[in-house]
């Protein structure tokens, strides 16, 4: 490889140890005629260019010699100039040495002379300054100037004590001295004087100290000025607060600028003059002084804060401009806390803050809670007021059953929207531009209260305002209306509302106290007291009428029955109207498949069974009772249309029941029963899930007519059958 390289640099034109020879020798072996003909003319073409570029190349370096030898030969002649000019200026230079050596010496006796005369006049001066002193102090004190006085004072009062031996001298310390009591007694009256400012105040504190006044004594005599200004302010914030002349912004913005800045201001001052320049007297510590009147201070402004800010969380008020004031008032009082001795008052600050935040979740609670009792009352008066298309009969056995299912969406979105309306509101407190938001203290607490505070406490209120309504004389209507709405925020709207709260607000897993598993629990368990609230009292109102009916006929004279009693007529429409009023509610729900002709089937069987050619009716009741499973009256009904309508159905059957053992009939009081059973037995098996209860309640009932019966004999299933048809 070496010497292949080396080879070829030989054979390149351009290499410095090109070998020519070699070249040659390698063009005429390895080239043909014409290819060394071509090489020649190259080589020719390369030649002259590169004597034509060198021809160049020397002109242009030969231009550039000649301008630079003019230049050198410039620079010399301007040297030369200069080097004569330096030679003569330190030819001027020697003798200005020369002259100032033979001034000095002239002038040498003069300048000790001069410096005696400078020593004198100087002496003088302070003389004329020490003779003229009182008067200087007394116009000093006369035009204000107070602090020039005591400048002059304190600047001369070294050489007075010096020379107090001396008559002249002891005279001006004397007079001088009482002036400086007047000095003295107008610097304490501006320290006394309540327009004073702090920086007035120091002013006049640093004078005294300057003229020797005990510290002690200016020490409690500062702070006792500066809590006199501090409470004027504070007064004056509780005379705004009184009258009410400023909104929370405002008292706030007031409040900072003037009673925090003059007490970061005082406590600069105090530390400034008295931490580190005096002693206080025993039991007292200059630190502890200032901390009790700060604490004092600022305790009385955060209780003033915080009943401004109470008054702005009235009920209805909007939380934004509550939320930039409580924005101000905690940045400023967090940069006054890193001036101020004591604890950190910013901590107290966030004490507001939160407290601000719960009681306006607490508002916003106490409105929610006056607006669902205003959408009950309206519901109230809508159920109450009658339709003037219907009659009175009418409305009061079907009051505004058209109407529930709005009446609910009005209670259950009425509330919702309300509820989301007031989390808007309290989501102002996190907004992020706001100080306090960032801090994890507030959030926690304040996210806990919205959430507990507000909507769990909404929640629980609504399901004890609705079952507080299982009272007597309450509207069945009502309560039917109370139950489908808790099944409705049972469903859906409560996992709807703590979604979107704890989404919206943050709520840590360890704030969340009640979890939707029981809300939704405690809301199913209302639903169900206030339905089997309604069924009982549907069923006790149909039981009031059949008890009537019974209690006031005379049964062992009553004529031989044409038609069903008109009672009994008003029971089945009745029925019917509650199940249009609980089917516009509740689904259907399941019902047992039913005969096509459980009517005529039943009569049959109890006309047999009840015949006088059978055995004792008494033996047969029993042994129907115990083939026949028992029934549970007050159990709890279903979230279904025929549920809570077997309900009512069988609290009204069982009161018949009862009645009917408390008479004694006649033959036709028999058979007067044995027409109203069959008619009940017509419609109401259509309103149960299983027509056998209404088959044995009927039975029941018929039987134990027969029991007390004096004369049991039965009417004809045919004749029975066509009077209730007729009926």
């Amino acid at each position: 490889m070496g010497e292949r390289s080396s080879e070829a640099a030989a054979m390149d034109l351009d290499a410095h140890n090109f070998n020519s020879e070699l070249y040659i020798q390698t063009v005429l072996k390895k080239c043909t005629l014409r290819e060394v003909m071509e090489k020649e003319a190259h080589i020719i073409r390369d030649t002259q260019t590169l004597h034509s570029d060198m021809q160049t190349l020397v002109y242009e370096n030969y231009n550039k010699f000649i301008s630079a030898s003019d230049t050198i030969k410039k620079m010399t002649s301007d040297f030369k100039e200069m080097e004569a000019e330096m030679d003569l200026l330190a030819a001027n230079m020697n003798s200005i040495a020369n002259f100032s050596d033979q001034i000095s010496t002239t002038l040498h006796d003069t300048r000790q002379k001069l410096t005696q005369l400078s020593s004198v006049h100087t002496t003088l001066q302070k003389v004329q300054f020490l003779f003229r002193l009182p008067h200087t102090l007394k116009q000093n004190k006369e035009e204000g100037s107070l602090s020039l006085a005591v400048q002059n004072y304190t600047r001369a009062l070294g050489t007075l004590k010096i020379y107090s031996h001396n008559v002249s001298f002891s005279s001006i310390h004397k007079e001088c001295d009482e002036i400086m009591e007047g000095v003295k007694d107008q610097l304490f009256g501006q320290l006394s004087s309540k327009q004073a400012t702090p920086k007035e105040l120091g002013e006049c504190v640093e004078l005294l100290l300057s003229l020797g006044e005990p510290a002690p004594v200016l020490c409690l005599k500062f702070l006792q000025h500066a809590s006199e200004r501090q409470n004027e302010q504070l007064q004056g914030m509780e005379e705004h607060l009184r009258v009410g002349d400023q909104d929370v912004i405002e008292f706030l913005d007031v409040g900072s600028n003037d009673f925090l800045s003059d007490i970061c201001l005082n406590v600069a001052t105090y530390n400034e003059l008295f931490a580190k320049k005096c002693q206080i007297e025993e039991g007292d510590d200059p630190s502890a002084l200032l901390d009790n009147f700060v604490h004092e201070a600022m305790d009385k402004y955060l209780q003033l804060v915080k009943r401004k800010v109470e008054d702005e969380q009235a009920p209805g008020t909007e939380a934004t401009v509550l939320v930039r004031a409580l924005d101000r008032f905690y940045r400023r009082l967090q940069a006054a806390s890193t001036l101020l001795p004591g604890p950190n008052y910013s901590k107290y600050g966030m004490e507001v803050v939160v407290q601000a935040g719960h009681r306006q979740s607490q508002t916003h609670l106490k409105n929610m809670q006056a607006h669902f009792v205003e959408l009950l009352s309206n519901v109230r008066q809508t159920l109450a007021a009658p339709k003037l298309s219907l009659t009175v009969e009418e409305e009061k056995r079907n009051p505004s059953s058209s109407n529930l299912p709005e009446l609910l969406n009005t209670l259950v979105a009425g509330s919702v929207d309300k509820i989301k309306s007031c989390l808007q509101d309290l989501k102002l407190f996190l907004q992020s531009d706001l100080t306090f938001s960032l801090k994890q203290v507030f959030r926690s607490k304040f996210c806990c209260s919205v959430r507990e505070g507000f909507v769990v406490a909404f929640i629980k209120f609504l399901m004890d305002t609705a079952t507080g309504f299982c009272v007597p004389q309450t509207p069945p209507t009502l309560l039917l209306l109370l139950s489908k709405m808790c099944l409705e925020m049972e469903s859906s709207t409560v996992n709807f509302l703590l979604s979107q709260t704890d989404e919206e607000f943050c709520v840590e897993d360890s704030a969340k106290g009640t979890t939707r598993l029981v809300l939704c629990k405690q809301l199913h368990e209302s639903a169900q007291k206030l339905l089997d609230y309604f069924v009982r009292t549907q069923g006790l109102n149909l039981s009031q009428m059949l008890r009537k009916s019974v209690e006031t006929r005379d049964w062992l004279s009553t004529p031989e029955p044409r038609t069903v009693r008109a009672v009994m007529k008003r029971v089945v429409e009745d029925v019917a109207a509650i199940e249009v009023q609980v089917g516009s509610l509740y689904e259907q729900g399941i019902q047992q498949e039913r005969s096509s002709d459980s009517s005529r089937r039943t009569q049959r069987k109890r006309t047999n069974w009840y015949a006088p050619s059978q055995i004792d009716s008494t033996l047969a009741s029993n042994l129907q009772k115990l083939f026949s499973e028992r029934i549970e009256i007050f159990s709890c009904v279903d979230f279904s249309t025929v549920s809570i309508m077997t309900g009512i159905i069988k609290i009204s059957l069982k009161t018949l029941l009862e009645c009917v053992r408390l008479r004694t009939f006649g033959k036709f009081g028999l058979q007067q029963i044995q027409v109203d059973t069959h008619y009940l037995q017509m419609y109401l098996w259509r309103f149960v899930e299983n027509e056998n209860l209404v088959h044995f309640l009927l039975d029941e009932i018929l039987g134990s007519t027969v029991h007390r019966c004096l004369d049991p004999v039965l009417m004809e299933p045919s004749v029975v059958e066509m009077i209730c048809e007729r009926g």
